[in-house]
């Protein structure tokens, strides 16, 4: 993750307001939605269900908007460069971060997929009716439903993995990874972080 370069300053080595945000707001919502994935397929056929089913879809395509402007916001407003470390790491870390975008893209989209070929209609809060992608199939279904559940699976390992490797740079490593990607509180926190200065 990104780097602190000898002759910049400390704040142009921290995420900006809006990625932090869109960081946290989505990082949230998954780990909801993930939770709530697996409990509710557990759930028999009631009112209940179908309230929970039908706010999972709901927060799905916000979470499928949010990444999709968390994406164009990155490519608008570049993070900052990565932090020093070995070349594997940085490749390591290149490829997770690669795998988080196209999983929170990929992830809400077979959902909604997945609803299509359901045959259910689809609306967003019940403010406006979400048009279906592909016309009401069986097999799509099922098949939408496989990569559904694994996409979660697979979503599950690799947020498990950009965990291990955060807690790696805060208490091991001890640098500013985690750190500046925390709303700023106050100022001059973490002063005994040596590895952010310049």
């Amino acid at each position: 993750m990104p780097e602190a370069i000898a002759g910049t300053s400390r704040e142009t080595q921290r995420y900006g307001l809006v990625a932090i945000a869109l960081h946290w707001i989505i990082a949230l919502a998954i780990l909801g939605m993930l939770g709530v994935g697996l409990w509710m397929t557990g759930l028999k056929n009631s009112p209940t269900k179908i309230e929970v089913y039908t706010w999972h879809k709901w927060v799905g395509l916000t979470v499928l908007a949010l990444a999709a402007f968390r994406l164009l916001w990155r490519l608008y407003r570049r993070p900052p460069a990565p932090l020093p470390a070995p070349k594997w790491q940085l490749r390591a870390a290149a490829v997770t971060h690669g795998l988080m975008y196209l999983l929170m893209l990929a992830m809400p989209l077979s959902g909604w997929l997945q609803n299509s070929a359901s045959g259910f209609p689809l609306s967003w809060f019940g403010l406006f009716k979400v048009p279906a992608l592909i016309a009401r199939d069986r097999e799509a279904f099922a098949f939408w439903q496989q990569v559904h559940e694994w996409l979660a699976w697979t979503l599950m390992a690799v947020i498990a993995l950009h965990l291990a490797a955060t807690i790696k740079h805060h208490f091991i490593d001890r640098d500013s990874t985690l750190t500046r990607m925390l709303p700023r509180l106050r100022s001059g926190s973490r002063p005994q972080d040596h590895k952010d200065q310049p």
